[in-house]
Formats: structure tokens, sequence, C-alpha cells
């Protein structure tokens, strides 16, 4: 007989279960061992001065964008530039864990149907501000209308002890095009618990990438759907993490159709002990011939103590596909740094560099300049901002 194994004082507060590394999709993120705080959904007043230089922080601040903002998990229609309410989000996967965390704090979100050609990118910015130890949670529902084209930014900055619960639902309508960018950039002694849930109709494209830098422990999880022929998903993103951070990356890509094209590329930056983890699978059902997927993720360790840790998955039920996937890790070229040094570089800019140029390869997938541009810098700062 089993014995009852007694829920954490994380578990009562919720109200659930949390995974353990009996799971193999969490195995490397036992969110019952690494979350401890009892966190409970609980109301917090914000500073006006906190929440703008919160805002002012983010790495995409000088963009021009029409923001939503959400403070401590709940509308701000004073700061928000689009009549925007917010919808109380029924919880879907309901055997997801993130999602049902999300269900049980009651999420708020935006809900937005984009149409037409967006000639600027609309952003919504979470906001945690100092307070007691507190859950907070964010469901969003996205639609791009057939045809339209959009930008979409999310970011995450705060600070204090939270956890931020964030759910995301996108449809991108038939040949339409999403371009979306999240920022993680939340408190060193946050968790980030995340699911992106993404369905392709015929002809859409989508273009996906994440940085992931701020929270001491992160677990993001994305489900991409392709629902119609001829649509084309490229998923990127970059870690840059030190101390004793965290992260941890599952995609799952499911080609449903035929005639499809993904890419995934991670370009994942380690220093100190921490820790990061990128999980890829790409399903591929039986009627869904032609299909063109790949996966890659690339690790660049700077200290020996570091750790990255990679699963690509190829599931495939069709037999005329072109699939494959690679891992790499690896520490700084010492030959790159001696020709920067050689030239008058001090040290610590040529690593920052390097660094930056290692990541830009992932950024290169944004096609916006001034948001490309903005990470560039920020990335090239990561190391003097420790």
């Amino acid at each position: 007989m089993n014995a009852v194994v007694p829920k954490t004082a994380a578990e009562e507060a919720l109200g659930l279960s949390l995974p353990n590394r009996r799971s193999e999709e969490w195995k490397w993120t036992d969110l019952r061992r690494l979350i401890a705080a009892p966190y409970g959904k609980q109301a917090v007043i914000a500073a006006e001065a906190e929440v703008d230089r919160l805002i002012a922080a983010s790495p995409l601040a000088a963009v021009k964008a029409k923001r939503i903002v959400f403070i401590n998990g709940r509308y701000d229609a004073k700061r928000s530039q689009l009549p925007q309410g917010t919808v109380s989000a029924p919880a879907s996967l309901a055997d997801d864990t993130i999602v049902a965390i999300g269900g049980k704090l009651s999420a708020e979100g935006a809900n937005l149907v984009l149409e037409g050609n967006m000639d600027m990118p609309v952003e919504i910015i979470h906001v945690a501000t100092t307070g007691p130890q507190r859950a907070m949670a964010h469901r969003h529902t996205v639609t791009v209308a057939a045809g339209g084209s959009a930008s979409l930014i999310e970011t995450f900055v705060g600070e204090g002890d939270y956890l931020s619960n964030a759910v995301i639902e996108i449809n991108v309508g038939e040949g339409a095009r999403l371009d979306r960018v999240k920022i993680e950039h939340e408190s060193g002694k946050a968790t980030h618990l995340a699911h992106a849930i993404v369905n392709l109709a015929k002809n859409a494209i989508l273009r996906d990438f994440t940085l992931t830098s701020g929270a001491q422990l992160n677990r993001q999880n994305g489900t991409y759907t392709f629902l119609g022929q001829g649509a084309d998903a490229r998923i990127s993103g970059a870690y840059l993490l030190n101390g004793k951070q965290h992260a941890d990356t599952r995609l799952v890509v499911d080609h449903a159709v035929p005639h499809c094209i993904s890419r995934e590329l991670f370009q994942c930056v380690m220093d100190d002990t921490a820790r990061g983890i990128f999980q890829g699978k790409v399903i591929v059902r039986p009627d869904a011939q032609k299909t063109d997927g790949k996966q890659s993720s690339h690790a660049l360790l700077l200290s020996e103590a570091a750790e990255f840790d990679a699963k690509p998955e190829l599931e495939i039920y069709a037999d005329d596909v072109v699939c494959g996937h690679g891992a790499t890790a690896g520490d700084l070229n010492p030959d790159h740094m001696f020709y920067l040094k050689s030239r008058g570089i001090p040290e610590a800019q040529a690593k920052s560099l390097l660094i930056a140029a290692f990541v830009g390869e992932a950024f290169d997938t944004i096609e916006h300049d001034g948001i490309r541009d903005a990470l560039t810098s920020y990335a090239e700062g990561w190391l003097a901002r420790r």
C-alpha cells in the first residue's frame, strides 16, 4: 500500500500537487523541491515611482509600442494605451501544471484581436513591485486575423520574491504573420512559470523569440501546432544566466498537416553555477508529408560549474520528411579572445562582445530593427550589470 505523501507548503498554498523528477518532462526541474515558499494570491498596493522605474528598466523601454500594463497581476487602465479590458481566463489543457496554477489563481489577462497590418508593436508588460511573498497569474488570448500582420511583445519585470504564472494562447490566422518577442527580466528572487499555446492556420508565418535572463527559477513550455498547410514557424531564444539561476524550456512542435516548416534555435549562456535546460520535441503526424523541421541548441559555459542539459526529440510517423536536430556546448574560444585583446580591447569588453555575438545568432531571427538593437545592447552590457 502506497503511503500518502504530505503536501508541501507551496502545494497547500497553490491548491494542487507540483510535478517532481519522477515525471520525465520535469526530471531536471523538480518543482516540488525547487518551490519552497507558500506563494498565495495577495493584493499589493504599488508605489507609482516604483512602477515607473521598473517599466523604464525593461530592455525594450525605448522601443515605441502600444502598451497594455498589468501591475501585480491586475490590469492598469491608466498606463495602458489600448481600450482593452481584462477577462477571466478559463483553464484549458487541464493536465498541464502551469495552466492549472493559473486557474487556481484566477488568472486575468488581455483578449486581443489584431487586424490588418499594424505599424507599431503591441506590448503587454507585467510589473511586480516590492511586497510580501505572493503569486500572480496572467492568461492572455491573442488572435491575428486572416491576412493580418502584427508584432507582439511580452515583458516581465519585477522586484522581490514572488511567483509569476503566465499563459498565452495565440492563434495566427490564414495568411497572417505574427512577430512575437518575450522578455523574461523578472526579479532575481522570482519564479517564472509560463506556457505559450500557439496554433497556425494555412500559410501563417510565426517568428517567435524569448530572452530568459531574470528569474531565479524559470520554466517555460511551448506548444506549437500546425493546423494548415504552408505554415512557417521560426522559434528561437537566448539564455543569459548567472549565479544559481535555473532555466528550463520545453517545446513541442506538432506538425499535424503536410507542407510546413519549423525551425528552433536556442543560444544559451551560463556562468557561475547556473543551469540551463532545453527540451525540444518535434512531432510529425502520419499525414504530414513534406514536413521540414529542424532544431538546434547551443550552450556557452563561462565557468566549470555551469551546466547545460539538452534533450532533442523527433517523433516521426511520416516517411517523406526532412527533419534533424543538434546540440553543442563549450566555453569561449581562446583564439577569439586573443584576437580581440591583441587589438587593444580589454578582456572584460572582449568577453562581452563574444557573448553578444553568440546570442546574436538568435537575435537575428527578430525582424524589428529597434528590438534587435536593444537586445544586442542588453547582451553586451550583461556581464557589467551583474
